[in-house]
């Protein structure tokens, strides 16, 4: 059984700054949030804690964000958990749509304001939120 709080967020970003920033305004819209400064510690963290969302930058050193995001979808406890990549590479269309097949399910341009981060990370708690109770739903009947 998954303990972790349904509102758990993991920012996984190689700027300290940018960890700082998002943590404080997701915090005081209620939101537990964990960071990673680099993509072997997302991966770790990804497992462990289980969160709700995962806030992945792409171009951090050592284990990328790719990879790391290739390892959180092989692992079985963290597959289906929605990834929000947030990063500094240029929005061009391929890697937009590489992120994707990837398994992201969002991919926000820094400097991202922490207002549009937290709408998309609502979103995607409430969707997933949403897929649960019908799944519930339909076991039930």
């Amino acid at each position: 059984m998954n303990m972790t709080p349904r509102r758990l967020v993991l920012i996984a970003d190689d700027n300290r700054d940018t960890r700082e920033m998002y943590t404080h305004y997701l915090g005081m819209m209620g939101y537990v949030v964990e960071t990673a400064g680099d993509g072997r510690e997302a991966v770790l963290k990804a497992r462990l804690l289980r969160p709700a969302v995962i806030v992945l930058d792409l171009g951090m050193p050592g284990m990328d964000g790719w990879e790391a995001m290739r390892l959180i979808r092989a692992d079985a406890k963290t597959a289906t958990t929605p990834i929000i990549v947030l990063t500094g590479h240029d929005l061009k269309d391929y890697l937009k749509h590489a992120a994707i097949a990837e398994g992201a399910l969002s991919y926000l341009m820094k400097p991202c304001l922490p207002e549009q981060l937290a709408r998309e990370i609502g979103a995607h708690i409430n969707a997933r939120s949403a897929a649960v109770g019908r799944s519930r739903v339909a076991s039930a009947e």
